[in-house]
């Protein structure tokens, strides 16, 4: 699958450049790359409409989408192109970890649709270290894609729902990007430092950032020399496949994977059960997937 890019420097105008083979560059830089099956790609194709139709984005242009499944036994990024003729093309997909339930400030990775774009300006990481020595935001540099508030499950004390911060950014490379596939962060979306650097490099959710700069807004966070692809989107999708053991279009994935199954599954179990018969995470999931 081939697509324009356009070639972006400091200071100067926008040139086209040739077209490039954007599915052969995902697998090369990015790594660890999921082979989604078809009846996959298409499942999960349907999932993304229904999230679009659902909040009114089912005309919205060709352009690139992020899709999460928070799902515990999957863990996975899908990255989407939304062709002109309205299909969605899979470009590549790989592990990320979402909210881990139980610990305190935890909190699930909020199902909806986020639009990205300069009403919450981005940021890059310094590089340090937190109290246990951890790189949080990865290294310096790194990108953290900020999406605003977001009301999502408390995963703690009395339960309920509360406002967090919704960001995607990379991790620590030594201590915490090998357990990506699992659910690992206190509720925001964590992606190798190869994911982000595709993303930030190619802009593929810079479309907002692109309107603004032409409007003359200085966005200092916008790398040098990038290479943006002429469709450049601004949409984050996240939702919970709602499956209850690893599915079979995985396992062949499990030698790159986290080879321990997440244990949050009995937190699901221990939720409120509402009059629908469903935990309120579930009850959650079905209303935006039904």
């Amino acid at each position: 699958m081939k697509f324009s890019l356009i070639l972006i420097s400091s200071g100067a105008s926008a040139a086209v450049m040739s077209d490039i083979d954007i599915e052969s560059l995902f697998k090369s830089r990015v790594g660890q790359v999921i082979e989604v099956t078809e009846p996959e790609k298409s499942a999960y194709a349907s999932y993304l409409n229904q999230m679009l139709d659902a909040n009114d984005l089912s005309n919205i242009q060709s352009q690139y989408i992020l899709l999460v499944d928070r799902n515990p036994f999957v863990q996975v990024i899908f990255v989407y192109w939304k062709s002109p003729q309205g299909d969605q093309d899979l470009i590549g997909a790989t592990f990320v970890s979402t909210g881990r339930v139980g610990g305190y400030d935890h909190f699930l990775t909020p199902i909806g649709v986020f639009r990205h774009d300069v009403r919450n300006l981005d940021f890059r990481s310094l590089g340090t270290k937190n109290d246990l020595g951890i790189r949080g935001y990865g290294d310096k540099g790194m990108r953290i894609y900020d999406f605003g508030w977001a009301i999502s499950e408390r995963t703690w004390g009395k339960y309920g729902f509360s406002k967090m911060r919704l960001q995607m950014h990379s991790t620590d490379p030594d201590l915490l990007e090998k357990k990506l596939g699992q659910p690992e962060s206190k509720g925001c979306i964590r992606i190798s430092a190869k994911l982000n650097e595709f993303i930030d490099h190619f802009g593929l959710l810079d479309a907002d950032y692109y309107d603004a700069q032409n409007k003359g807004v200085r966005l200092w966070m916008l790398p040098k020399n990038q290479e943006v692809v002429s469709t450049p989107g601004k949409y984050l999708v996240v939702i919970d496949s709602q499956l209850l053991r690893k599915p079979q279009w995985m396992l062949s994935c499990l030698e790159y994977s986290p080879q321990q199954f997440p244990d949050d599954l009995p937190f699901r179990s221990r939720l409120p059960i509402n009059e629908y018969g469903y935990s309120t995470v579930r009850r959650m999931s079905v209303n935006f997937l039904k």
